[in-house]
């Protein structure tokens, strides 16, 4: 008995480890960049690096996935999640997994339409920036600096702390990360006043492939040209940006309108595309497309959904004499502060008295299965054309459009001064498709009904090339595996993305990263190597 004693202790202490922790400790490639990682920072970071056998990896990895497609058992996952704490930590970060070879997703609020900040087929590991969420707001200055990890939510609140007339022209989903809806030119419901986020911009931070921390001075305008709207997964991983607030009415006006098929719709919809987008720049007019039962028939219900820098009396005089159609009165206004406009376009209908913390939750875990598509509009469809397209859309029953519109500071401002070109258009469409339920054939069949429909749309959107928006991500128009025909590849969905900007962010990719470490299945490629 004497001579197994020493053994069974062993194996009692052994039991007594938290099994993560040994599984973790034989898996060479944590072992590997955990080392390098803590020897960069000077201190241990064990509990900023997440392997898959860690007991938090799967609640670390599920928290910023917002779509419900990449959250499944078959979902490839990474080897590696690193969750810096620092600015520090992601030059770290960069240099010690340079030389691993995996591929380096960068993820900051996880809302990429197809997770490609969070999903590869190659072996690869998340750059998780959730944690880097400081927003510093400047009212003397009017600016501030918010971090790549904050939300949009985070953004509005922190303005709405120090002030009640400044805004930010960005998104209305709180939950959209910084890093990636910057990065990718961003837009809100004040860019025909306004023009996009990045048309906001004064100054940025990146951590480039040799892991220098770079400012705009130090990158210089190109690089900070590409990164603002030519997406930052390409160049760098981006740690911030310095904004420009913008000054807002102390009251503005939201409405919501519907009209159906059958009740004017069609003319509606119709002469929306001539006001929309020549309308006065403080009025944003949404216009959502969705098919929907009313008394037992299917038809098309068509939302205005509205923004006005002003009072109700004078937006529905506006409307009176501009969009007769859409029988606007006071009674379907609502005056309320901006920032309060902000919740009520998240869909919160007791925007004037909900608590504004609200708006520092970031929804963790919480994810739909969804499909989204883009396309531009640059002449206005005919009528007998929306008519079609509403037999369309009831044929396939399901898919929805959203219609936002342009002009405004958007047409004044010159197609190259960011990568995205598309300022001359009338409105901008998004697809949309949501389901509930997780099975391959249900997804199969609302994809293909977004496809079908992107199919007919083509007579009458843009052409040569048929533009997209970056952010609206869609694998569909193109992906890129990196190999030898990886600008061949890219310049199809590049085209798309950034029409003849496409040129200018090659070259630049080129020069800060020529070895293409920042890549995903749709980022910039480098030139072609001469041979």
């Amino acid at each position: 008995m004497l001579t197994t004693r020493p053994t069974f202790v062993f194996f009692l202490l052994f039991l007594s480890l938290p099994l993560f922790s040994f599984s973790q400790s034989l898996n060479p490639v944590y072992n590997s960049f955990l080392k390098c990682f803590s020897d960069k920072t000077k201190a241990s970071q064990a509990q900023n690096v997440f392997s898959q056998s860690n007991s938090s990896y799967s609640s670390v990895l599920r928290a910023y996935i917002r779509n419900a497609r990449f959250n499944t058992s078959s979902t490839p996952k990474p080897t590696l999640i690193i969750t810096p704490r620092s600015d520090s930590h992601v030059s770290a970060a960069v240099l010690c997994a340079k030389p691993l070879n995996f591929v380096f997703k960068i993820r900051s609020g996880g809302h990429d339409y197809d997770g490609l900040s969070y999903v590869s087929d190659q072996p690869f590991f998340v750059l998780d920036l959730s944690n880097l969420r400081k927003v510093t707001v400047d009212i003397a200055d009017q600016s501030a600096w918010i971090s790549a990890g904050a939300t949009l939510g985070e953004v509005y609140y922190r303005i709405w702390e120090k002030s009640k007339v400044h805004g930010f022209p960005a998104g209305v989903c709180p939950t959209v990360g910084v890093g990636g809806h910057l990065s990718g030119g961003g837009y809100g419901n004040m860019l025909r006043k306004f023009g996009l986020t990045v048309d906001n911009l004064i100054d940025a931070k990146i951590v480039d492939v040799n892991g220098r921390i770079l400012d705009r001075k130090s990158m210089g305008e190109d690089l900070f040209w590409a990164i603002s709207g030519g997406g930052g997964g390409s160049f760098g991983v981006v740690l911030g940006y310095k904004v420009k607030l913008v000054p807002v009415p102390s009251i503005v006006t939201v409405f919501r309108v519907e009209q159906f098929m059958e009740t004017g719709a069609v003319d509606m919809v119709r002469k929306w595309q001539s006001v929309g987008p020549r309308t006065d720049p403080n009025l944003f007019l949404r216009m959502l497309l969705q098919p929907v039962t009313r008394n037992r028939v299917q038809t098309v219900r068509a939302t205005a959904v509205a923004l006005f820098l002003g009072r109700a009396d004078d937006v529905v005089s506006l409307l009176r004499k501009e969009l007769p159609e859409l029988a606007l009165k006071k009674e379907n206004c609502t005056e309320m502060t901006w920032f309060q406009s902000a919740l009520w376009w998240d869909n919160r209908l007791n925007a004037t008295t909900i608590d504004p913390k609200v708006f520092l939750d970031r929804n963790l875990d919480s994810s739909r299965f969804l499909k989204r598509k883009s396309d531009y509009v640059a002449t206005e469809i005919p009528r007998d054309g929306i008519e079609s397209l509403f037999k369309k859309m009831i044929e396939l029953g399901k898919v929805g459009l959203v219609f936002n519109p342009y002009g405004g500071r958007m047409a004044e401002i010159a197609e190259d001064a960011t990568p995205l070109p598309h300022r001359k258009m009338l409105y901008k469409i998004q697809y949309s498709v949501n389901w509930q339920e997780s099975s391959p054939e249900i997804e199969k069949g609302f994809l293909n009904q977004s496809r079908v429909l992107h199919s007919f749309m083509t007579e009458f959107v843009s052409k040569n090339p048929r533009s997209a928006y970056l952010n609206y991500r869609d694998v569909d128009i193109g992906v890129n595996d990196h190999g030898p025909d990886s600008y061949e590849e890219g310049e199809v969905y590049g085209r798309m993305y950034f029409g003849e900007n496409f040129d200018r962010l090659v070259k630049i990719k080129t020069a800060v990263d020529p070895g293409n470490f920042f890549r995903n299945e749709q980022s910039i490629p480098t030139l072609p190597s001469k041979a």
